[in-house]
C-alpha cells in the first residue's frame, strides 16, 4: 500500500487536507451573496478534530456583511471551540484567494502564525478528476500577515508604567 505522506513539514495529514478543502467547497453552498455574486467557503479545523464551515453573509448595508472565515470563527468560538489546526478557503473563481484583511487578523486572534491556510482554486475538483496539480496555494497565516499584531502583544510593559 502507497504510504500518504503531510503536506509541507507540517502535521496535517493528507486526509485532513482533503476533508478540509472538500468542507470548505460545501460551506460556500451557504453563501448568501445577492450583491456580489462572489460565493465564499470556509473551514476550519479544530484541534480536537471537529470541521467548522462558515460562508460568507451579505447585508444591503455593506458594512454589515460577514466573510465566511469570520463565520467559520464565530461559530467555533460561540461553541467553545477556540484553537484549530487548518482552514482552507474557496470561492467560484479559478484562482485561489485570500481572506481579506479584517478576516486575516481575526483568524490571528485564535490561530498559530504557523497553521497551513489552503486557498482552493474552483476548479479543484475537476483539476483532481483530470489527473491534473490541485492548484491549492499552501501557505501559512504569518505568511498572509507578517509582523502581525496579536493578544500578546497586549501583556507587553509599558512606557511609564
Amino acid at each position: 500500500m502507497k504510504e500518504k505522506k503531510a503536506t509541507r513539514a507540517w502535521t496535517l495529514s493528507v486526509e485532513d487536507r482533503d476533508k478540509l478543502i472538500r468542507a470548505a467547497i460545501e460551506a460556500k453552498e451557504g453563501s448568501y451573496s445577492p450583491y456580489s455574486k462572489f460565493r465564499v467557503g470556509a473551514a476550519l479545523l479544530s484541534t480536537d478534530g471537529h470541521v467548522i464551515k462558515g460562508a460568507n453573509i451579505e447585508n444591503a448595508s455593506y458594512g454589515g456583511t460577514i466573510c465566511a472565515e469570520r463565520t467559520a470563527i464565530v461559530k467555533a468560538a460561540s461553541d467553545g471551540i477556540r484553537s484549530f489546526v487548518a482552514l482552507a478557503v474557496t470561492s467560484d473563481v479559478p484562482s485561489p484567494i485570500s481572506p481579506c484583511g479584517i478576516c486575516r487578523q481575526v483568524i490571528r486572534e485564535f490561530c498559530q502564525l504557523t497553521m497551513p491556510v489552503l486557498l482552493v482554486p474552483a476548479d479543484y475538483s475537476k483539476r483532481l478528476l483530470g489527473g491534473k496539480e490541485d492548484g491549492v496555494k499552501e501557505t501559512t497565516l504569518e505568511e498572509l500577515l507578517p509582523d502581525s499584531f496579536g493578544p500578546e502583544h497586549l501583556e507587553l510593559d509599558r512606557e511609564g508604567k
